[in-house]
């Protein structure tokens, strides 16, 4: 099944499901008005959901007003971000001349979730300064998972499946992690693409707790990279159990893979700038690709559409800024 949410005016938008194709839509009134309701209480609106699911397969259902959708979870009770992509550290350490983590225990830290922003909305920020990067990744949504909750049960609380474009500050990034108290300035609300996916829809490409599928990246019509979500080191039925261990996760939580990176690199290209320069210092010394200015467009997506697109520019935020 497919998941969107359309703005009605209302924080958490109206719930609809969506067509295989992408082109018409069902709401989900009376099941779940919206997507937070139906994850909540999902083994009881999911016969539900799968019928309207089936009555759009025989070709009932509305156009789809794609202008209207916002992020699949406008807003979420708790936003976790991994790094499961060992290739993605590597680079940057080698690049900065940076130490090992020395740690055996999944990297994640906890990010803003007071809201996601739409895959086609202008993305708002105060200073080209910043540093100014973007970080495409895959992201799970799960019902609530009890404390304690091991991997392999943690499989069975994945009950859908997103596109993340984590936006991240650079220039900021290293001062705040300077304190050893983590991100806040350095990581402005992230971006959804429109649609969230059941396991089951992605077929053979969901394995392991990991999205065998190509992430494809363009900066300003440009290709920018395809790397690979199978490459994860630990699935995100591990990012899941390690999140848990002290603590339930709520309905609704979000869990990131982290940029998705690859070793074939220098074919795949990346998903992020940051990266991209890390891998110029490694072969000349010299970082060359600048980060984002006001106007720059990036787009993403997979190949298909599961997720829909992400296609965004980045824009001057409006009013005063402080600090």
């Amino acid at each position: 099944m497919r998941f969107a949410t359309l703005d009605n005016g209302r924080p958490d938008g109206q719930l609809v499901i969506v067509s295989a194709d992408g082109r018409r839509c069902l709401a989900a009134a009376g099941i779940a008005n919206t997507l937070q309701q139906a994850i909540e209480q999902w083994d009881k609106a999911e016969p539900g959901l799968k019928n309207i699911d089936t009555r759009l397969a025989q070709g009932e259902g509305e156009a789809l007003d794609h202008g209207r959708l916002l992020a699949p979870l406008p807003r979420s009770w708790q936003w976790l971000d991994g790094s499961a992509f060992p290739q993605h550290g590597e680079l940057m350490q080698r690049a900065f001349g940076l130490p090992p983590i020395e740690t055996d225990r999944p990297l994640m830290y906890q990010g803003m979730s007071d809201r996601f922003l739409p895959g086609h909305a202008d993305v708002p920020l105060p200073s080209e300064a910043d540093g100014i990067d973007f970080e495409g990744e895959f992201g799970v949504i799960t019902d609530a998972v009890p404390m304690g909750t091991n991997a392999e049960e943690a499989m069975k609380h994945i009950k859908l499946i997103i596109l993340i474009n984590d936006w991240s500050l650079r220039a900021i990034a290293p001062v705040e992690m300077k304190t050893g108290f983590g991100w806040v300035q350095a990581k402005p609300a992230c971006s959804a693409a429109p649609f969230a996916v059941t396991p089951d829809d992605l077929g053979d490409a969901w394995k392991d707790g990991r999205v065998y599928l190509p992430l494809e990246v363009e900066l300003n019509d440009q290709w920018f990279g395809n790397p690979n979500g199978g490459e994860m080191e630990i699935g995100f039925h591990e990012l899941i159990a390690h999140a848990a261990r002290t603590r339930d996760l709520v309905a609704g939580t979000i869990i990131g893979s982290g940029t998705v990176s690859n070793a074939d690199y220098a074919n795949v290209g990346s998903a992020c700038i940051s990266e991209r320069r890390a891998i110029e210092m490694i072969v000349s010394g010299t970082p060359t690709t600048p980060f984002l200015r006001f106007g720059d467009r990036v787009q993403m997506q997979v190949p298909g559409g599961p997720f829909g697109a992400l296609d965004q520019k980045i824009a001057k935020v409006s009013g005063p800024v402080r600090g």
